[in-house]
């Protein structure tokens, strides 16, 4: 707690800017830049191309909205309230030859329209990504989100790594936390589906529960009782199904795509050399919700 403290006081006082004065931002955000060799590994780990088109929530110099276009061919909008910042990013897009692919807009982003965007970047105090949290969850699933230091709260990362960055000089001296994560597809809800083992058609049912990218629940496999445990990754499935307790029930993992009501994919039924991989198709014949997260503020 001392040290949350501690990072939130540096955040609030300390401001840096390569370059030019430093700048105090307007409404509900402190600016501090990003160091450049965070700007291009979280590029990286967002796997922005040419065909994304990418929104950085409190753009600041522009820097990330720059970089997506000029090393990737992105189009990008960076969106932020200081009229000064927006200046100096219009002002380094001419520069960086970009202004065809990079937009930068005086906007307060928690009034932004994004849900168009492929990618969405912050730098961001934690509770400002909570803020933003359920709204991102609401996009297009497989949109990927990359942020710089602060997390989503309960809605964990897919990945995440740390930097070594000597001219980082807030939050944590000399170090950067980069996360990404992928809007997942809802599956929560029962599905039922048939598998062709041995040329016996075998009924499978799956009560998904869902907290963000996670799932987990029953499974019968048959008339024999299992739990399934997995993960989503846009409108990407995987989960795996093993016995429970004393029922004896072979291992199945399960993958596939998620379009609407229905699933397409593959099974995998045993382990090791005699596994049997079949076709799977299942439907959902009962609609679920995301599990609601404690840290989830309260709409006023």
């Amino acid at each position: 707690m001392k040290a949350m403290k501690q990072t939130l006081l540096a955040l609030c006082l300390t401001v840096l800017m390569a370059g030019v004065q430093a700048q105090t931002g307007v409404g509900d955000v402190v600016y501090v830049p990003t160091p450049q060799l965070v700007v291009d590994e979280m590029l990286l780990m967002g796997k922005v191309g040419k065909n994304d088109y990418l929104i950085d929530l409190g753009s600041g110099d522009g820097r990330f909205v720059i970089s997506a276009a000029k090393k990737y061919g992105a189009k990008a909008l960076g969106v932020d309230l200081d009229t000064y910042l927006l200046k100096v990013a219009n002002e380094a897009a001419r520069k960086e030859g970009v202004t065809d692919r990079v937009t930068f807009r005086e906007q307060n982003l928690f009034e932004t329209d994004f849900s168009a965007a492929t990618v969405i970047s912050t730098y961001l105090l934690p509770e400002m990504n909570l803020r933003l949290r359920s709204k991102i969850m609401r996009m297009k699933p497989g949109t990927r989100v990359v942020a710089h230091d602060y997390s989503m709260g309960d809605w964990y990362p897919d990945e995440q790594k740390t930097l070594i960055v000597p001219e980082k000089k807030v939050g944590n001296p000399g170090i950067s936390y980069i996360f990404h994560w992928v809007v997942p597809a809802l599956a929560a809800g029962v599905w039922q589906s048939t598998l062709n083992i041995d040329g016996k058609d075998v009924p499978y049912e799956f009560t998904m529960e869902q907290f963000f990218q996670n799932i987990d629940g029953p499974a019968r496999a048959g008339g024999i009782t299992g739990v399934m445990r997995g993960k989503m990754s846009g409108e990407n499935i995987r989960f795996s199904v093993t016995g429970k307790g004393a029922q004896k029930i072979v291992r199945h993992e399960f993958e596939g795509k998620l379009a609407g009501e229905t699933i397409s994919g593959l099974a995998r039924i045993g382990e090791g050399a005699g596994a049997k991989q079949v076709a799977w198709n299942a439907k959902r014949v009962k609609r679920g919700e995301f599990t609601r997260a404690q840290d989830e503020p309260e709409v006023k």
